[in-house]
């Protein structure tokens, strides 16, 4: 709780909020919620998480894999609308900051996994080439949002972001090293 807690308490005494709309605010954290509920989707995927049931463990891998395509939305959303031109140079990749690209792979990959797991049950896959679909969209999520996160300087402070991030990447790494996601084969 405590690695999610602490980088948005961060953020929010962040003295460049002072001269923000309150729409960019909302924007920023947004993302830097995604980055926390982020977190918990390999932490869920994995069941490391004390306390919760294997089927627990599902149901709130999809909630919250919801709620991180809802934060995505609200941050992309809250940028179109305080900036559409740089929310369009993005979206073409033709932005100067080399961390729109970032995000906006990792904004499509997180969508296309979403899909993945909203309509696995039709899209008549094996189970094991459906996880590796869904696992390889989620893992480039995960590096593109913690790029996107570390090379941008604003709103969330610089060690409580790289901390985050660091926790991003180790959950992820550990989750996949567990499950073996890339062994299709059958045993």
């Amino acid at each position: 709780m405590t690695a999610l807690l602490v980088p948005v308490i961060a953020a929010a005494f962040s003295p460049y909020l002072a001269w923000r709309e309150p729409v960019y605010i909302v924007a920023g954290f947004a993302g830097i919620f995604s980055m926390c509920l982020l977190l918990l989707q390999p932490l869920l995927a994995g069941r490391e998480l004390p306390g919760l049931s294997a089927i627990a463990n599902r149901h709130l891998h999809r909630l919250v894999g919801l709620a991180f395509v809802a934060a995505i939305m609200i941050h992309v959303g809250g940028l179109w609308i305080t900036s559409p031109p740089d929310v369009v140079d993005a979206l073409l990749f033709v932005s100067p900051t080399p961390f729109s690209a970032w995000g906006v792979v990792a904004m499509w990959a997180a969508f296309a996994a979403a899909l993945f797991g909203v309509f696995r049950s039709r899209m008549n896959l094996r189970f094991r080439v459906w996880r590796l679909s869904h696992t390889g969209l989620a893992s480039v999520t995960i590096l593109g949002s913690v790029v996107h996160a570390m090379l941008i300087e604003g709103t969330m402070e610089i060690m409580t972001k790289t901390a985050l991030c660091a926790l991003v990447l180790l959950a992820s790494v550990r989750t996949l090293a567990r499950m073996r996601v890339w062994d299709i084969k059958r045993r």
